[in-house]
């Protein structure tokens, strides 16, 4: 069953949401002071888009995407940075109507691609990223400090 979703950028009055959100995405408590902060810069950034799915029914998932222009693409590419959709709104259309918004705006702004990566330990998310349309084309490398 698919719901009513509009799509609007988010705003600083939804910092609490997102932030339970991601907490759930990474299984533990992150430092809200810090997380508060990356996210009242990133919301001003024209180049990020922060986008939130929220109906009567409240607020059910968020997307977090940026641009840059990057050499080796030989122009503008975005990359998704954090998808989540809440448990009780998940299998309704909740993420393919986030994506499809992602989608919009890389065909307005003619980016040359769309990336997201996913930790390997969240072997569901390639599935769900395949059925979206998206590509296992790359492995990405990390070193945390």
């Amino acid at each position: 069953m698919e719901l009513s979703t509009p799509i609007r950028r988010i705003e600083s009055t939804d910092f609490d949401f997102v932030y339970d959100c991601l907490c759930a995405l990474e299984n533990e408590i992150l430092d809200k002071e810090i997380i508060e902060e990356i996210f009242n810069n990133n919301i001003k950034n024209p180049n990020y888009y922060y986008l939130i799915a929220e109906n009567l029914d409240g607020k059910m998932g968020f997307i977090t995407f940026h641009t840059q222009y990057l050499l080796h693409h030989s122009g503008l590419v975005g990359e998704i940075q954090e998808f989540y959709v809440t448990q009780n709104f998940r299998n309704k259309g909740i993420g393919r109507k986030l994506i499809n918004e992602i989608m919009e705006i890389a065909d307005q702004n003619n980016l040359k691609s769309i990336e997201v990566t996913t930790n390997k330990k969240r072997i569901e998310n390639i599935a769900i990223y395949e059925n979206l349309g998206f590509n296992l084309s790359h492995n990405k490398f990390t070193i945390y400090k």
